[in-house]
């Protein structure tokens, strides 16, 4: 993928021009994948911003990320099939989406440990010396447990979260930072967006493409996946195998979005590693296996698996597949062709490279939080109404897996694509600030729910957001439990 993204402004984020249209953003992002330029006129979309209580053009953003998406799976048709289809996606829709709220038997699940969120410290981070504040992720016990025992408190569900207010008061909130990021735990401290500026690791991302989408080797061109022209229903990636590998929530996003246009997805998990309730909707339809990649066995199944399919999905830390002997070499050796797309919190370059984080504590890291309350005149940090960076991200990965599948079977090659999270927060930053973001309408998500069976209960959840041909898309699989399929790939219709 050719260009960099700019650097932040020198002040931040905080930016004169208004943000541009959905077509401009959808076109920037084709142009930069190299794909044919007049399927950018088969998408249509609304342009009204503020679409949501944000000062940031989140909905442009997932807009045009996901509209991307599809119009590069119609692409694939196109070519396959010779039938080129109109897309829409319209704001609404795809920021209800990106909400990511839903019930299962009429219970809301609870998404967040009652340890996670902001934290006030002694000194450094905030606004200023004055209000500093480090946020925690302690979803996963091992992440909570990690955090208090740094705190010097018991680990355990039965620590309550005064104790670890008191305990933090006596941290700095760039030395906690530090110092859990040694120990491979999930926490950020707030950053104003010119302190991020100013930050290695900014300068580390502005250097890597928003999408980067390369090749590696010589192999030929594949042939494509058996066609769906027999049966539009199918969707336009009906034979496209992904295999994927990911578990919080850009990833799953990403394997959902391609299993929306009816691409073949084998979700696998391992026995021993935790998941959130966010499962229950985000494996809506793929089909779900289990896989212990520490034994030979699972190891061996996965080789197998790898060369057959057309796209490895993986939300791993960096290094920690190729660890298991999964990286990118190894699996293009597996499989010549294969199309290997990857997600990183920080990027895979520069001090945070490898470093762990989550959507929450990317906006905090990179100055959202922090630019987001001064729009609204607030003192204390203020999050992006929906997971604007998970959801974001995953759209772009489908669609740079998308690219990648276009870009093989015209030219050959293996191809790597890879995507972060900061590198999404900064996309955003650049994209223009709205001036009265009070101004945009409630989100009224439970409108645009489906009710569906699914092996976790029953689903109420948002119906996807890409229309195809003037058909809403629907995943054909119910959302199952890891381990409810066997881990081999589906026979070809």
């Amino acid at each position: 993928m050719s260009g960099t993204m700019n650097p932040l402004p020198s002040g931040g984020v905080d930016s004169p021009a208004a943000p541009p249209s959905v077509s401009k953003v959808l076109a920037d992002l084709w142009r930069a994948a190299r794909l044919e330029p007049a399927a950018l006129q088969r998408f249509t979309g609304d342009d009204r911003e503020p679409a949501a209580r944000s000062s940031f053009a989140i909905g442009t953003a997932l807009q045009a990320a996901l509209g991307a998406a599809a119009l590069a799976g119609t692409e694939v048709a196109r070519q396959r099939d010779g039938v080129a289809l109109p897309v829409r996606v319209d704001k609404a829709d795809v920021l209800s989406e990106a909400a990511c709220r839903f019930t299962l038997d009429g219970r809301s699940p609870q998404m967040w440990d009652p340890l996670s969120g902001l934290y006030r410290c002694t000194s450094g981070g905030g606004f200023g010396a004055t209000q500093p504040w480090v946020r925690v992720h302690a979803n996963f016990a091992h992440h909570r447990d990690g955090v208090l025992a740094l705190l010097g408190l018991p680990i355990g569900p039965t620590t309550e979260r005064p104790a670890v207010e008191e305990a933090l008061r006596r941290w700095r909130a760039q030395d906690f930072e530090r110092a859990a990021a040694e120990q491979g735990l999930v926490v950020a401290a707030l950053r104003h967006p010119a302190q991020w500026a100013a930050h290695p690791q900014a300068e580390a991302v502005t250097g890597e493409p928003l999408v980067e989408i390369r090749r590696s080797g010589q192999t030929p061109a594949l042939g494509w996946p058996r066609g769906a022209a027999a049966d539009p229903q199918a969707g336009p990636l009906a034979g496209l195998r992904v295999l994927e590998l990911t578990r919080i929530l850009a990833g799953p996003v990403a394997g959902r979005t391609l299993a929306a246009q009816g691409a073949d997805v084998l979700l696998i998990n391992g026995p021993h590693l935790p998941n959130i309730d966010a499962l229950a909707e985000t494996s809506q339809g793929k089909r779900s296996a289990l896989l212990d990649l520490r034994t030979p066995a699972g190891q061996d199944t996965l080789r197998q698996l790898v060369r057959e399919c057309d796209v490895f999905l993986q939300s791993y830390r960096p290094g920690a597949l190729a660890a298991l002997g999964f990286g990118a070499d190894e699996l293009e050796r597996l499989r010549p062709g294969l199309v290997s797309v990857s997600l990183s919190a920080y990027g895979t370059r520069g001090p945070w490279g490898g470093r762990r984080g989550f959507d929450s504590l990317v906006q905090s890291a990179t100055g959202i939080n922090l630019a987001e309350a001064q729009a609204f005149g607030q003192t204390e940090p203020r999050a992006l109404p929906v997971q604007a960076l998970d959801y974001g991200a995953g759209y772009l990965l489908a669609f740079g897996a998308l690219a990648g599948v276009l870009r093989q079977r015209q030219r050959g090659g293996s191809w790597r694509v890879k995507v972060s999270l900061a590198g999404v927060s900064h996309w955003l930053q650049r994209m223009g600030r709205i001036d009265d973001p009070t101004a945009a309408p409630a989100l009224e998500v439970e409108s645009a729910w489906d009710e569906r069976a699914s092996g976790f209960g029953l689903l109420r959840a948002v119906r996807h957001a890409v229309q195809i041909d003037g058909r809403r898309l629907r995943w054909a699989l119910p959302s199952m439990p890891p381990g409810t399929h066997a881990p081999v790939w589906a026979d070809p219709a």
